[in-house]
């Protein structure tokens, strides 16, 4: 049986349409993505972001009909649970640090309580952080008009600024 060490869980938030999915599977195509499990919160009754980003076989999990910060709060400690659960009886590559994607209409700060105040859930992961997208060509919109967007941006530790090649300097 392995050791289980605290694994670093990064929680990657952004409005509809920011570009959370194309820097993932920018990020998983590096030379670090080895062992890196991703779960992706959809809204709704069909969830596609799942596919769109790379396949890691069982590393990669949907949370499907609802927000990870509202309904599928238990969904998510399951879903971890289930990856902890492999990573013990060597199911899969060697677990090593776990990404949740956040729907686009997500309050980051429910996740977080979710992860810090789990009992299961403190004892094998730690927040390495959060990075939020906003999207060049219509952020200053989204922060304007949803607070979802400001909530996002606030709680980040980064803020990534994508579509850059859309807008003039």
């Amino acid at each position: 049986m392995k050791a289980m060490a605290k694994r670093p869980l990064t929680l990657v938030t952004g409005f509809l349409g920011s570009g959370k999915t194309t820097l993932l599977r920018r990020l998983l195509s590096g030379p670090d993505a080895d062992g890196t499990a991703v779960l992706v919160n959809e809204f709704g009754a069909v969830g596609l972001d799942h596919h769109l980003v790379r396949q890691l076989d069982e590393h990669t999990i949907l949370l499907g009909n609802g927000c990870v910060c509202c309904t599928v709060r238990d969904d998510l400690v399951r879903a971890l649970g289930t990856l902890l659960d492999r990573d013990q009886r060597d199911a899969t590559a060697r677990l090593q640090r776990v990404v949740v994607e956040t729907t686009g209409l997500a309050d980051p700060a429910p996740v977080l309580f979710t992860v810090g105040t789990d009992p299961m859930l403190q004892h094998h992961f730690y927040v390495a952080g959060v990075v939020a997208t906003v999207d060049a060509v219509n952020g200053q919109r989204h922060l304007d008009r949803h607070p979802e967007t400001t909530k996002q941006v606030v709680v980040a530790d980064e803020i990534i600024v994508t579509k850059t090649d859309m807008v003039p300097p």
